[in-house]
């Protein structure tokens, strides 16, 4: 009995021992094979299996050869196939499959290749206790039939999730939308074997069957590149022209952050309706998270470009106003704009020789402009012929040195100052960029109103042409320290030249 005993603790220890130096080479290969940070949690799972293979082999040492010693055996070797079912496939997989590919291996297919490699290991161990596992399978066709039946609807998401997987029509990272229901989009953070979840712009994660998926038409708005256009739909009364309406919507999401500049933007008239014309403006975006924001901000700028242009955006209310509206009340009104415009343009200093009358004249030739901030009110480089006035509001006057070259901000503009006087008188190119930083209210003056005010008293050129000379030469004696006769000997030549610059741009 004792010599049984021997040879029994004999063959427990030595087969027990193949078994634990088995598990521990792949164990250590595995840890070779895997990053340091990912070493703890990945082989925790096949590192406990194992030693309850340990414990199970020290248990059996003392028992004899019986019911309960075969059990704990079969017991040890389910916990040492399992263990090493685990561990070679995270080996493979995560040590040797993914150094070959670009991107790691989809949930789902790791999860059935897992239960796969566990169902080997369960064969195996039937197998050792006389049980055949293909016998499992045929001795009863109801119990398939009803095991099939209640698995229906789960075995179809799975084979939904593994054609998902194949075909690819999106994957972890894309935005998507169904067409079931237009308000169902978001980024996609998860696919498994039943269900793909999907984590909306209001943080709410939808967890989406993958028969569902299968059965409905998906938008990828991530596929084929991550570009993606968007839509803004606006409204403009009957008597504004679609020209003028279409330029005015091109050139309010000029240098929006985050349109793309290629492709290229595109206002087109969609309609007409009972609100007016209807025009819609495309752009297209690259970082679809942020489609909300910009969407919101080429909104803002519509109105801005609408509100500059004269345009106004109907709308379908049926709510009357009534209004004592009468002509002393306009002409009060008109005064009371063109004296705000009056007391901006007195303010200028090349335009104080002007007399009154000139002065009220402009003044009602003259405009308000309203401009939000980020945009362009000139640009460096650009032909115009208009002086603008700061009413409220900041100007950043920003300077590109070359074409390609750097850009600098040299400038701020607040209420009372002006640019663009160069421009005006002689037609210049623009010198710098003026952006608005803040919202800006402008008196705009053009060269049209301009060029009656002088054409009914061209002795005012050579008064003006005097002023924007000694202008030019004050802001020279604050930059050097030439003395002031030097300066002044120049001042008779740079009149006379810019006097026939000025006369011949206005045709007098």
């Amino acid at each position: 009995m004792s010599s049984d005993l021997s040879q029994h603790v004999v063959h427990t220890l030595g087969t027990g021992a193949i078994g634990i130096g088995i598990g521990a080479a792949v164990l250590l290969l595995c840890a070779l094979a895997l990053p340091r940070a990912e070493r703890s949690a990945t082989l925790r799972t096949p590192l406990v299996l194992l030693g309850l293979h340990v414990l199970t082999v020290l248990a059996r040492l003392p028992l004899p050869e019986g019911k309960i010693e075969r059990g704990l055996e079969v017991l040890g070797l389910c916990f040492l196939l399992f263990s090493l079912a685990r561990a070679l496939f995270v080996l493979v997989v995560d040590g040797v499959v993914r150094a070959r590919l670009s991107k790691p291996l989809p949930r789902i297919i790791r999860d059935i290749v897992q239960g796969l490699v566990y169902l080997g290991a369960l064969a195996i161990v039937l197998r050792e206790v006389g049980v055949e596992p293909g016998s499992l399978l045929t001795t009863s066709a109801l119990l398939t039939a009803v095991i099939g039946l209640s698995l229906q609807e789960t075995l179809g998401n799975l084979f939904a999730g593994l054609a998902i997987q194949a075909q690819r029509p999106f994957e972890v990272g894309d935005w998507i939308g169904l067409d079931a229901d237009a308000r169902l989009i978001g980024r996609v953070i998860e696919i498994n074997w039943r269900a793909t979840t999907v984590l909306t712009l209001e943080q709410v994660e939808l967890i989406i069957p993958n028969g569902v998926l299968a059965k409905t038409t998906i938008r990828n708005f991530t596929k084929p590149t991550n570009i993606a256009r968007r839509t803004v739909t606006v409204h403009a009364p009957y008597d504004a022209s679609p020209r003028v309406v279409e330029d005015a919507l091109l050139q309010a999401i000029q240098e929006i952050p985050g349109i793309l500049s290629q492709p290229p933007p595109a206002a087109q008239t969609r309609g007409f309706n009972d609100n007016g014309i209807e025009y819609v403006v495309n752009y297209f975006i690259e970082d679809f998270a942020l489609r909300d924001r910009i969407d919101s901000t080429v909104r803002h700028r519509i109105w801005h470009a609408f509100k500059r242009a004269g345009i106004t955006i109907p709308y379908g209310m049926r709510t009357v106003h009534m209004h004592a509206v009468t002509a002393e009340s306009r002409a009060e009104e008109t005064k009371q704009d063109a004296g705000r415009r009056k007391a901006a343009l007195k303010a200028v200093d090349f335009l104080a020789p002007l007399p009154e009358p000139s002065l009220e004249r402009l003044a009602g030739l003259s405009r308000t402009r309203h401009f939000m901030p980020g945009e362009a009110v000139i640009r460096q480089g650009e032909t115009g012929s208009e002086l603008f006035i700061v009413q409220k509001g900041e100007l950043a006057v920003i300077v590109g040195r070359g074409e390609g070259g750097s850009v600098a901000e040299v400038a701020r503009l607040g209420p009372g100052q002006f640019f663009g006087e160069m421009s005006l008188m002689t037609g210049e190119k623009r010198a710098a960029t003026v952006k608005a930083t803040t919202d800006c209210e402008l008196v705009e003056l053009n060269k049209g109103a301009f060029q009656e005010v002088l054409a009914a008293d061209p002795r005012l050129v050579e008064q003006i042409t005097r002023s924007l000379v000694d202008r030019q030469i004050a802001l020279e004696e604050n930059l050097s320290a030439r003395a002031s006769r030097s300066t002044r000997a120049e001042a008779e030549a740079k009149s006379s030249a810019l006097l026939a610059k000025i006369r011949q741009f206005f045709q007098l």
